[in-house]
C-alpha cells in the first residue's frame, strides 16, 4: 500500500507547535553501520553508558524459562518489586513507582506538574532529554549555567526560581560530565522553594555518594535505573522513590502496564545476585581510573563518578568522533548538548580490551 496522498500535509499541519519545533533526534552510529561505512571488521561502541558485562547469570536463567508473553503483568509482581527495592534502598514501600526506565518516570511526573508556559530549570550541560520533555509540554526552560567544574551553582539556581517553576532537574552523577552534586547545594535548592526537585541518580551505584538523604523533603523525588549498573538496558525499567501523596498522584497518571512482566522478573532476578552487580561496578571504576589516568595530559579530562568519562580534545568533537569511528571506536558527541563546547566528547567505561583500543585510537588520532 502506497503511504502518502493530499491528506498528510494537513495533518501535519495539525500537529502542536512546540512538536514542530522539537529537533528531531539523531541516533548514533551502531556497530553494523560503522563496520559497513568503513569497511571494518572489528568494533566497540562506548557511546551509550552501558554495562559492558551484561545482567547477572540469574537474569539470563529467568528469561530463558519466561512463557507468560501473552498475559498482562499482574499486581503480585509490582509488588514483589517494590518490596525488593524497597529493602535495596532502605525505605518505604508506599514511596516506591516503578517505569519505563527513568525516561519513563520523567514522562508521567511532567504530565503531573507541568502546563503550557510552566518553568522547568536544567542545569546545563545536562542530559538531553530534559530539554525535549518540557518543549512537549509546553513548557519554558530556564537553563542555569553550572561551574567551571559543572557543580551546579546553586545560588544561580535559587535565583532562577519564580511562581512559575514548576519542577528543577538534578542529575547526580550528571550526564554527560560524571560529576556528583554537593548534598548541601542541592538541599539549599530543596528548602528555598516548593517546586518539585527532581534528582536522577541513573549512575548512583558507580559513585561514592549519593542525595538519599534529601528524601526527607515532600518536594523530591529521587529517580534510578536498572539500565546501567544491573545490565537491563534493553528492558527499560527505572523506579523512583517520592512522598506517598505524590505517588497516589502518580499512579493515576501512569499508563497501566508501564513496565513488562519480564522486565520485573529480570529486575528481581538482579536482585538475587548482588554480588555479581558489585563485582561488574568494580571492574568498571578500575577501568574508569585507568582511562582518566591515560588521558591526563593528551586531552582535558574531567574526574567521574558514572560509568563514563567527559574530555575537551584540541580537535572539534564532530571531527574526533568521526576519525575514531574510521578505527573501530564509536563514543558520543556531545558538542550539540546545551551548554556544551564544540570539544565536548563522552566515552563509556567498557572491558578492559575495548578501553585499550579506544586509548590507541586517539592516540593515533591525535597524533
Amino acid at each position: 500500500m502506497e503511504v502518502g496522498g493530499s491528506g498528510i500535509g494537513k495533518v501535519t499541519e495539525k500537529l502542536r507547535e512546540n512538536v514542530r519545533k522539537i529537533p528531531e533526534y539523531v541516533p548514533g552510529k551502531s556497530i553494523e553501520e560503522v563496520k559497513r561505512k568503513y569497511g571494518l571488521e572489528k568494533v566497540v561502541k562506548l557511546a551509550s553508558n552501558e554495562n559492558p558485562y551484561g545482567p547477572s547469570p540469574k537474569v539470563r536463567e529467568v528469561l530463558k524459562n519466561f512463557d507468560r508473553f501473552h498475559i498482562y503483568p499482574s499486581p503480585k509482581e509490582i509488588e514483589e518489586l517494590t518490596e525488593r527495592i524497597s529493602e535495596y534502598l532502605g525505605v518505604e514501600r508506599d514511596r516506591i513507582v516503578v517505569g519505563a526506565g527513568i525516561d519513563g518516570i520523567l514522562e508521567t511526573v511532567f504530565k503531573m506538574f507541568v502546563d503550557p508556559r510552566d518553568e522547568v530549570v536544567i542545569p546545563i550541560p545536562s542530559f538531553p532529554y530534559y530539554h525535549t520533555l518540557t518543549a512537549v509540554m509546553g513548557g519554558r526552560e530556564v537553563v542555569v549555567r553550572r561551574k567551571k567544574d559543572f557543580r551546579i551553582d546553586e545560588d544561580k539556581v535559587i535565583e532562577s526560581i519564580t511562581d512559575k517553576t514548576k519542577i528543577i532537574l538534578i542529575c547526580s552523577p550528571n550526564n554527560p560530565t560524571g560529576n556528583v552534586e554537593d548534598v548541601n547545594a542541592v538541599r539549599a535548592i530543596v528548602e528555598s522553594c516548593d517546586a518539585l526537585v527532581f534528582v536522577d541518580e541513573a549512575y548512583a551505584e558507580f559513585s561514592d555518594e549519593n542525595l538519599m538523604e534529601l528524601l526527607e523533603y515532600e518536594n523530591v523525588v529521587i529517580a534510578r535505573t536498572f539500565s546501567k549498573a544491573f545490565g537491563l538496558a534493553n528492558l527499560r525499567i527505572g523506579y523512583a522513590v517520592m512522598h506517598p501523596e505524590l505517588r497516589k498522584a502518580y499512579m493515576k497518571v501512569s499508563t497501566p502496564f508501564p513496565v513488562s512482566s519480564i522486565a520485573i522478573s529480570a529486575a528481581i532476578a538482579s536482585f538475587e545476585d548482588l554480588d555479581y552487580v558489585k563485582s561488574c561496578v568494580e571492574r568498571i571504576k578500575a577501568e574508569r581510573k585507568r582511562i582518566y589516568s591515560e588521558l591526563e595530559g593528551t586531552v582535558r579530562v574531567y574526574p567521574s563518578q558514572a560509568n563514563f568519562l567527559f574530555f575537551e580534545a584540541p580537535l572539534k568533537a564532530d571531527v574526533l568522533v568521526e576519525e575514531l569511528m574510521r578505527r573501530g571506536v564509536i563514543v558520543r558527541d556531545c558538542s550539540k548538548f546545551i551548554g556544551c563546547s564544540p570539544f565536548s566528547v563522552r566515552v563509556s567505561v567498557g572491558r578492559e580490551e575495548e578501553n585499550s583500543l579506544f586509548l590507541e585510537a586517539l592516540r593515533d588520532v591525535l597524533g
